[in-house]
């Protein structure tokens, strides 16, 4: 239900049970301020009020008056056609909680509504009130909707601004003020208002962005449509953050930038209007899959391939697309220089030239062709380009010459360059280029002076600074563990336990056996001349390990082949000096891009598996046929809060390790790339399983399964809670982040907004609203503090999904179960309504549903509105795992096992057990007396312990 709908049906309920009236006399000086509200009218007659005398709030009361205890309560006079002001002490009514005036001719200054911490709703839209007092929102502290629509205030000074006054007003859910000559930039206290949920500011002369306090807002409808003058500007990309928006109108601006890659997240997005500004850039897959009623990108810069819009109704004309059919590609080497033109912000001088499906049939400003057709040249000398260079520069493989130098590019240069065999020059004097340079293999020497952060470096002088105008020296790139100046990433993951990409190998005595003679083979060739592969990425040993090994993973950037080696100490710098070749220390698990293109076939369409929020996740397959996840985050369009996520995936998952918890492999940090490679979980989201999965194709979930599902998931999350070094607070569990693999087993994944817990059961960290509505504890939603147990309320939702088949918020369903919490809570102990409400696709018999009683208890106690009402994850495990876990005695009445008499001596019971069995215990001295526990073999691994947190 949209706030405006709950708004008027409380309005409606509340008009047809007015307060109770009493038989006192109403209040003189609300008498008094009525009447002169009816003598000032220029058409008094259409209040059938009496001239003098009179009680408004008598038995019958006037008309258009509601009372309360002998005072003014509420004035219901809309749509009158009533013409004239105002009483200027109309704030004297004290007690008014309800004003609606809405659809008349009032005219004249608004009168202060200073002082009526009552007021609640107020409706003063579509008259001619002509200014506004600057004390106007005073004191209303019970105000929860205002309409100012239509009026066209403070026209003679210029118009006004909201004042800061206003945030008094904490509870204001409704504030409409179209056309109502607002000035100026939009306060940042908006982002304070934690109550706003519909917020209607078009047409108007505001101007500037959209503030960046609305981060994360709770808006459910935000109209900026059609400003006048300057109008608004700047990106878009905070509304990307607003998850519960319903309806987004910014037409009419000048807002520039991209669509948010992550404009997917929301969910509940039904109207979606970008009409007439300037936004450039690609069209995100994500707004092609959003099932909108109405999206209009008419008259803008957009470029690349139209998508295949699932939206009931699209329009997307005048724009710069390659093509004029939905769902056709470009030409690959459009895609290149668009994905060039994303990392330098969308320049508007090349924005505005490099259209079409040609860059050598038009006129592409700075782009240069060979005879066949073929982008041979960028020549952007002195354009005033900033950004970054983009790895998709690499696709244009017949490019001979990039002159970029006395622009403002920064970052470094993608190490995927050094695929360009053609190229013959690459001018990057005087930028802001950063180190280290890679290596070119045909020996080209890139032109670097003038940028500082390479001034000094080994990079800057082998490759340019000793002779600027040519470039000369010979790069030597500088190890990855030594070089002078580490990426913020690098140093961020220092020292971090990270998982290494490992085929599973069936027996932990196997894997040692077959690892000792490998290791042993590598180290014999590479003492004498054996070349490494050319990636080698050494991992600490896990904490829960007894020798001091380390784990070593060698990746071959030709091949994507991924072996698995044990050995001691620390890795040392590859001495080949060939390729990319890098080792990371011990704390790192940096991989190559050209090694995960490799095991994707180069990010094939073929090998997506879904689209998260800030990316596509792809389907990798290593030579030895094990699978891997590789989530990769949009080149040059990667928010802050993207970067934000990827830090605490990696920051996370190397301090937790658990067979409940998505294992972080690894991870990609190149140019403009950011990429997390996760083991693979075939069976995908248990969401898909639990709402999709007839359109799948597959069977629905047993009720066996569902109850394994969720002990493992509350075993994840006690992990996480109490069981790890450190206590961690998920923030965005919920059914499509918990993944199945093959055995439908489950694991708990998407770590990106996780939060470190403080200390003490009772304590909690206040921070800006995440996750998901319908999963979010109402606490956290309200306050923005939290605790383990807002995650605790999110897994209580998941087990009423299991139980019900129903996702945790949907606006299809009936208005009373839209939010599955809030229902589930008023039938769970209803045995005739349980019943009705658990999955149809489950057969419940009796003993079935006893378990299901119990998880449906269970799930109450998850979801109990106070925090500390709801128990922790460790109780969950208890309650869950009697249900799954149930053990029985092996029913034998004899004290004998396979002809062993147990009575007898241990010696003798084992020669017995030798016999019955024809084994060789010859390496066991039977006959010492004082052993009482068999000798191991020689050899035999020393211990073998469970990494995964069991």
């Amino acid at each position: 239900m949209t706030p405006s709908t709950l708004l008027t049906t409380l309005l409606f309920l509340f008009l047809l049970s007015p307060p109770s009236l009493t038989n006192a006399v109403t209040d003189p000086n609300d008498l008094k301020i009525l009447q002169q509200f009816r003598k000032g009218l220029d058409n008094p007659e259409l209040l059938p009020w009496p001239d003098q005398g009179g009680d408004p709030c008598g038995n019958p009361p006037w008309k258009y008056i509601f009372c309360l205890n002998s005072r003014v309560n509420q004035i219901q006079a809309k749509g009158l056609n009533l013409t004239g002001p105002l009483p200027q002490n109309f704030n004297q009514l004290s007690m008014l909680s309800n004003l609606g005036l809405q659809n008349n001719r009032l005219n004249g200054p608004l009168p202060s509504f200073k002082g009526l911490s009552k007021l609640q709703f107020a409706f003063l839209d579509n008259n001619d009130f002509d200014s506004i007092p600057s004390d106007f929102f005073d004191g209303l502290e019970s105000l929860e909707a205002l309409a100012l629509d239509h009026n066209n205030l403070n026209a003679t000074t210029g118009g006004w601004r909201l004042p800061s006054s206003l945030q008094g007003s904490t509870q204001l859910t409704n504030f409409s003020c179209m056309s109502c000559n607002l000035v100026g930039p939009l306060p940042e206290f908006l982002g304070e208002m934690n109550s706003l949920s519909l917020l209607k500011l078009s047409n108007n002369n505001l101007t500037g962005e959209i503030p960046r306090s609305l981060n994360r807002s709770a808006l459910q409808v935000l109209w900026l449509n059609n400003q006048q003058g300057e109008r608004l500007s700047g990106t878009i990309d905070v509304v990307s953050t607003m998850v519960p928006l319903s309806s987004l109108w910014l037409h009419g601006n000048v807002f520039t930038g991209s669509i948010p890659e992550n404009i997917g997240d929301l969910v509940s997005l039904k109207d979606f209007d970008l009409n007439g500004n300037r936004i450039v850039g690609l069209v995100p897959d994500a707004l092609g899959n959003m099932q909108l009623d109405n999206l209009d990108l008419n008259n803008n810069m957009l470029m690349g391939p139209i998508p295949n819009f699932k939206a009931s109704k699209f329009s997307y004309d005048n724009n710069d697309f390659c093509q004029s059919k939905p769902g056709v590609p470009c030409a690959f080497e459009v895609m290149a220089l668009l994905g060039f033109l994303s990392g330098l912000n969308y320049p508007s001088n090349l924005v505005d030239s490099w259209k079409d499906n040609d860059p050598c049939g038009g006129n592409w400003l700075g782009i240069k062709c060979d005879v066949n057709g073929k982008v041979s040249m960028i020549n952007l000398p002195k354009f005033k380009l900033n950004g970054t260079l983009s790895p998709s520069v690499a696709n244009l493989g017949s490019l001979v010459e990039i002159r970029l130098g006395g622009n403002n590019i920064s970052g470094g240069v993608p190490s995927n360059w050094t695929s360009l065999t053609s190229l013959k020059l690459l001018d990057l004097s005087d930028n802001n280029i950063s180190p280290p340079l890679p290596e070119f293999r045909n020996g080209l020497k890139p032109v670097v002076v003038g940028n500082h952060l390479l001034d000094g470096s080994p990079e800057a002088s082998s490759s340019g600074n000793n002779s600027p105008s040519t470039g000369s020296g010979n790069a030597e790139p500088a190890p990855a563990h030594s070089s002078s100046s580490d990426s913020y990433e690098t140093k961020k993951s220092k020292g971090k336990s990270l998982a290494p990409i490992v085929a599973p190998i069936a027996g932990v005595t196997a894997a040692a056996f077959l690892l000792i003679p490998l290791y042993a083979y590598c180290f014999r060739r590479r003492k004498g001349g054996f070349q490494a592969p050319a990636s080698l990425v050494i991992h600490p040993r896990d904490p829960s390990d007894s020798d001091n090994n380390v784990k070593i993973v060698v990746a071959n950037n030709t091949t994507g082949s991924i072996s698995t080696l044990t050995g001691s100490g620390s890795g040392s710098r590859n001495s080949s000096g060939i390729g990319e070749s890098h080792v990371i220390e011990a704390g790192n698990l940096k991989i190559s891009v050209q090694v995960l293109r490799n095991v994707t076939k180069n990010f094939a369409p073929e090998n997506e598996l879904g689209h998260g929020g800030f990316g596509v996740v792809y389907k990798g397959e290593l030579a030895d046929g094990t699978n891997i996840a590789v989530k990769r985050m949009e080149a040059g369009v990667i928010s802050s809060k993207a970067l934000d996520e990827f830090q605490a995936e990696i920051a996370v998952l190397s301090k937790v390790r658990h067979r409940h918890l998505v294992s972080l492999l690894g991870y990609s940090i190149e140019g403009n790339e950011r990429i997390l490679v996760y083991e693979y979980m075939p069976q995908g989201a248990l969401s898909k399983h639990l709402f999709h999965w007839k359109s799948f194709g597959m069977e629905p979930l047993s009720w066996k399964r569902r109850l394994n599902i969720a002990l493992d998931v509350a075993r994840g999350m006690e992990y996480l809670h109490t069981l790890a070094h450190q206590s961690f607070i998920h923030r965005d569990l919920k059914s499509s982040n918990i993944l199945l693999a093959d055995d439908f087993r489950a694991k708990v994944s998407d770590f990106g907004l996780v939060k470190l817990a403080p200390e003490g059961e009772e304590k909690s960290v206040v921070t800006r609203l995440a996750g998901t509505f319908g999963y979010l504890a109402p606490e956290y939603a309200v306050t923005g503090k939290i605790t383990t147990k807002a995650d605790v309320f999110s897994f209580g939702v998941v087990l009423m999904e299991l139980l019900t088949g129903l996702m945790a918020l949907d606006d299809d369903r009936p208005e009373e179960s839209q939010y599955l919490a809030a229902w589930f809570w008023h039938i769970k102990s209803d045995k005739k309504k349980l019943m009705a409400a658990i999955d149809p696709v489950l057969d419940v018999k009796e003993e079935t549903f006893e378990s299901i009683s119990m998880i449906a208890e269970l799930a109450g106690h998850c979801t109990a509105r106070e925090p500390s009402q709801r128990p922790d994850m460790g109780h969950a495990v208890n309650v869950l795992a009697p249900l799954v876990e149930k053990w029985k005695p092996f029913d034998d009445d004899t004290e004998e096992y396979s002809g062993i008499d147990y009575s007898l001596p241990l010696n003798q019971m084992v020669k017995g057990w030798q016999e019955a069995e024809g084994k060789d215990l010859s390496y066991m001295d039977l006959e010492d007396s004082k052993s009482s526990i068999p000798a191991r073999p020689t050899g035999f691994a020393d211990s073998f312990t469970s990494i995964d947190g069991r």
